[in-house]
């Protein structure tokens, strides 16, 4: 594991102009237009079926349009196939017969610092995670998973409730690589002991790769992980005595860090989204 892909975004909070910025957090920082597909209109009275279905999360627009011609969409319990119609808020629509709401959703990618709060709670006080995407929707948005206060890294966002919950499940086992930083070098045997699967809390921990950092001292550590389990990669080096200094989640889900400064978010792309989606 590259040292440079651990340091994905790090650059670009440094210095300018000679001169090293003073990060404010607390404040939350813009969002990285680069990527940005902007926050969605309210919605109006009168809306396009195929949008009120593609802002459901069902599918997008056009296949909205698909599934819309082949009456797998009713409103107020009539098939509709009728490409153009529009529904009012307050009909009842419905997928295969699951009623839908209309909100759009949304996918916000941050790259939360050190000192954060990252909770499933209701939390936007100044140092929660929360505060630093309050700008990026209107609706409530909810990290998926849980990462430490302590910890940096990439977090996800959303108002997905059913994707949220999807992610979340135990088993699908979701791609993460941790780039950490140990108070001690790491002994080569206990790095081996990791890769072969070290028992915690009677439980072995299978990872997919760990290796040191290259062009670093050997307390620094790239780890590769699937596992679900609370604060596992803490607890790895807790059982082999070892005290985490840092600890940088570069990867997560097929998410990367690239041109994402630390303290900054940005919404997902839409080929992201789809990714997610595919993720069962």
């Amino acid at each position: 594991m590259s040292r440079s892909e651990s340091n994905d975004g790090r650059r670009a909070s440094g210095r300018q102009g000679g001169k090293f910025r003073k990060k404010s957090f607390s404040r939350g920082n813009a969002p990285i237009k680069k990527q940005n597909s902007g926050t969605p209109a309210p919605i109006s009275n009168l809306v396009r079926l195929n949008k009120y279905v593609a802002n459901s999360g069902v599918c997008s627009r056009r296949e909205a349009d698909v599934l819309i011609a082949a009456g797998n969409v009713t409103v107020n319990g009539k098939p509709i196939t009728e490409m153009g119609y529009k529904v009012k808020l307050e009909d009842e629509v419905r997928f295969d017969g699951k009623l839908l709401n209309p909100v759009k959703r949304e996918y916000v990618l941050l790259n939360k610092p050190k000192g954060f709060t990252a909770t499933g709670r209701s939390n936007i006080s100044q140092r929660s995670a929360q505060s630093l995407v309050a700008k990026a929707s209107k609706s409530e948005l909810k990290p998926v998973g849980k990462i430490g206060k302590e910890a940096t890294g990439l977090v996800l966002f959303t108002n997905d409730g059913e994707m949220s919950k999807r992610l979340n499940s135990p088993k699908n086992g979701l791609r993460k690589i941790f780039h950490i930083e140990l108070e001690k070098p790491l002994r080569s045997a206990d790095l081996k002991r990791i890769q072969e699967g070290l028992a915690v809390d009677s439980k072995v921990v299978k990872v997919q790769d760990v290796s040191f950092v290259d062009n670093a001292p050997k307390n620094q550590v790239g780890m590769e992980i699937y596992s679900s389990r609370n604060n596992i990669v803490q607890r790895i080096f807790d059982t082999l005595g070892y005290e985490v200094v840092k600890m940088d989640r570069v990867v997560y889900a097929g998410l990367t860090k690239k041109d994402l400064p630390r303290g900054h978010w940005r919404y997902l792309t839409e080929q992201e989204i789809a990714n997610l989606r595919m993720i069962n």
